[in-house]
């Protein structure tokens, strides 16, 4: 599993001629690094100082770690995806059956090898919020650190989202590729409502 590798390992798997692990499992990494952020600033966050806002530093730091959980398990999802798609692709297509059966499995793989960066981007907003509250709340001394997992967060976001419209364009479904497309879209209109200042 990619989870399991090294820093070093897993760098040397993307910098290789395989097309995966790529840029979807790149997008869950990065929100699992601005997730893992956000908890540090909370971590630091502690003593008489912090006595007025502990509740809510523990609430920003267990929701963290909850959407770190996700990203974590979103790196290996996302290969696992398109490695399901790769194989779709290596159907045999001798006769008109096994070859509408090839397609119909290419189009399957290639709905969940876009809803799982679709949820990526999804998730990557409530860790922006609670990024936000932890610099509201937190140790100074950490703020950089938090505006840190508010970058990362945002560029897990539109990584995600390339996925996402990159595969639409495959997609024959007219209502699924409609549907998705206006989550997209509310999801950007979502992010652009927080006003983001870099």
């Amino acid at each position: 599993m990619l989870i399991d590798k090294t820093v070093q390992g897993f760098l040397a798997d993307l910098a290789s001629d395989s097309p995966a692990p790529g840029g979807g499992s790149v997008a869950a990494l990065t929100g699992a690094l601005g997730s893992s952020l956000c908890s540090m600033v909370m971590s630091l966050t502690r003593g008489d100082k912090y006595a007025a806002v502990a509740g809510q530093v523990a609430e920003v730091k267990a929701d963290a770690l909850k959407l770190q959980d996700f990203f974590i398990k979103s790196i290996d999802a996302d290969t696992e995806a398109f490695n399901g798609l790769m194989a779709a692709f290596k159907l045999p297509k001798d006769t008109d059956e096994l070859k509408k059966a090839r397609s119909a499995a290419i189009q399957d793989a290639t709905k969940k090898a876009t809803l799982l960066p679709l949820s990526v981007a999804e998730h990557c907003l409530p860790v922006i919020k609670l990024a936000r509250q932890a610099l509201a709340i937190g140790n100074p001394n950490a703020a950089s650190d938090g505006k840190v997992a508010i970058v990362c967060a945002h560029a897990a976001f539109y990584s995600a989202l390339y996925n996402v419209e990159i595969n639409l364009g495959s997609i024959k479904d007219e209502a699924f590729v409609a549907e998705a497309a206006a989550k997209v879209q509310a999801l950007k209109e979502e992010l652009a409502a927080l006003k983001l200042v870099f």
